[in-house]
């Protein structure tokens, strides 16, 4: 498995290639936005994860982060960073990382952390009906106006333009389907959807489900599928009555 360590300080990259090696990873280092963005359209085979700092010199960590997402939706993302805002976090997550660790962390929890991601990714690659299609699902979901969910491949199709998610969007978007109608809260979708919830606030799923309706409402702004639930958290609505207002929703960026 491959690894870019992203990281302006050159004592902590240095460390943190020697522990992942140390582990059996195959790990490159860059120290900005740019080296990081040449040795990943260089790299053959690619990388399976990126550890990103948001504080580096010229291209910032969230614009490489974008960068990187636009290139490979799949590649996982974990941000270390000394920006402990819940803002910094916000956009972070907008910009497509799968987990964010403040610094100083501990060394066994980013190794943890790390683990996790890239074995889901190889699970993924090497068993993916298995892994990743529910048993309470079809492979496929069809639902509202054209839309389509494709769990094996990672793919969201509206209206015939197709979409790759990455895979916390997907374990959204399929626990969401799964659980149509009810009313979720945050700490249940927390509980159920991410394995480590203390990487994430309910301010991050807040985050992803404005991701995930920027693709699947035709008006964002007013969504008809994951609706908000005030107070609460939300609720999914596969084919929902045309023309009925639902009472409930709510803009969650106004929503503490």
């Amino acid at each position: 498995m491959k690894i870019l360590i992203v990281e302006d300080e050159e004592a902590l990259a240095k460390g943190l290639k020697f522990n992942f090696e140390q582990e059996g990873y195959e790990v490159e280092t860059a120290g900005d936005g740019h080296r990081a963005l040449d040795l990943f359209d260089a790299a053959e085979p690619p990388f399976d994860l990126i550890l990103m700092d948001l504080m580096l010199p010229g291209m910032s960590g969230y614009e490489t982060t974008r960068e990187i997402r636009d290139r490979d939706e799949q590649v996982s993302i974990l941000v270390l960073s000394a920006r402990t805002l819940s803002e910094d976090r916000a956009m972070a997550f907008d910009a497509g990382t799968d987990q964010y660790l403040s610094k100083p962390f501990a060394l066994p929890e980013l190794l943890s952390r790390v683990r996790n991601l890239t074995n889901r990714r190889q699970a993924r690659a090497t068993s993916p009906v298995e892994t990743q299609a529910s048993p309470a699902l079809p492979a496929r979901f069809e639902f509202g106006d054209e839309i389509v969910a494709d769990f094996d491949q990672f793919e969201l199709t509206v209206s015939g333009t197709t979409h790759t998610l990455t895979t916390m969007e997907m374990q959204l978007l399929r626990y969401f389907i799964e659980q149509e109608s009810r009313v979720l809260s945050r700490d249940q979708i927390m509980e159920n959807v991410w394995e480590d919830t203390s990487a994430f606030s309910t301010r991050s799923i807040d985050n992803f489900v404005m991701r995930l309706r920027r693709l699947i409402e035709p008006e964002p702004g007013t969504p008809r599928h994951i609706l908000s639930v005030r107070g609460t958290g939300y609720r999914f609505v596969a084919n929902p009555e045309p023309g009925v207002d639902d009472s409930e929703s709510e803009n969650p960026e106004h929503q503490d």
